[in-house]
């Protein structure tokens, strides 16, 4: 681990010595001041609930609004307490699990599982319990600084899930590994790459969708589930839910499984709704009208 990265790590470490609920009173006070300077971040977020919420007036789009940018906030600070405790401290914020039995079924059928987890809630927390029930891959992008992936190794320790990089080579190994029983994570809400995608409605508006997860359950048989860490009012803590996937999501007709694959990820949001990645540019993409200022 670089320098700068292990006193980062050591930072890291003396700030979780702080309740969560202080933390989480940071986080709220930091998506207030995001919300009062209204950057991009703010606009794009504005954009995305208008379509995920018509039905709400201008008092009702701002009182959304603030809810989620609060949350967001708390987002960004309860990761201090998820990295620097260490992953068996963080997981003792875990106050209830629904679904469980779910993931149960689907170790026990050995046909391979996949876990479908948005960007939504406290998902660092989420790979911890996951791990700590089975060995996990998930697929993911290198982050831009390099630097950053000896930092995760670190505060994951022993329930780091093996990280699978998101080209051919990486999906060729969870192919193996769901045909051999295995569990692998995918974020279902990746905007993919430019025509490595499907259009399939999302809150109602087309979105760019990707296919993999649907190819990965059609040719393996795996039993997919989606999954999040629910964030527990006054900061006491997290709630596991594990829901099962919607019928069709292993469809040959792409449009139906990316259909279902948003449908699922729709599911999760509607249990906590201002605690998902609103500030995401879900609907942009060529061949599609950008809601968002440019």
């Amino acid at each position: 681990m670089r320098i700068d990265m292990y006193v980062l790590y050591l930072l890291l470490r003396l700030l979780a010595l702080l309740p969560l609920r202080v933390l989480h009173g940071i986080g709220s006070g930091l998506g207030r001041l995001l919300l009062w300077r209204r950057g991009r971040m703010v606009r794009n977020t504005a954009a995305n609930l208008r379509i995920a919420r018509p039905q709400l007036d201008g008092a009702g789009q701002e009182a959304l609004l603030r809810e989620v940018m609060i949350e967001s906030g708390r987002s960004v600070s309860e990761i201090v307490k998820v990295w620097g405790a260490g992953a068996e401290r963080a997981l003792e914020l875990v106050r209830e699990v629904r679904g469980a039995a779910l993931l149960d079924a689907a170790l026990d059928a050995g046909k391979g599982v996949i876990i479908a987890a948005p960007h939504l809630g406290c998902w660092e927390l989420l790979n911890y319990w996951l791990c700590r029930r089975t060995p996990m891959a998930i697929l993911y992008r290198p982050p831009r600084i390099a630097a950053i992936e000896g930092l995760l190794r670190k505060v994951r320790g022993a329930l780091a899930p093996e990280q699978v990089r998101a080209d051919g080579a990486g999906v060729r190994i969870l192919y193996k590994r769901l045909a051999a029983g295995g569990t692998v994570g995918i974020l279902p809400d990746q905007k993919p790459r430019a025509g490595e995608g499907q259009f399939a409605p999302f809150f109602g508006r087309e979105a760019l969708t990707m296919v993999l997860l649907p190819r990965l359950a059609a040719r393996t048989g795996a039993t997919v589930l989606f999954a999040f860490a629910e964030r527990l009012p006054r900061g006491t803590g997290y709630r596991i839910h594990l829901l099962p996937a919607p019928p069709g999501l292993a469809d040959a007709d792409l449009g139906i499984a990316c259909r279902a694959l948003n449908q699922g990820v729709q599911n999760c949001v509607e249990l906590a709704f201002a605690q998902y990645q609103w500030q995401y540019k879900r609907y942009s993409a060529d061949g599609l009208i950008s809601p968002y200022d440019r």
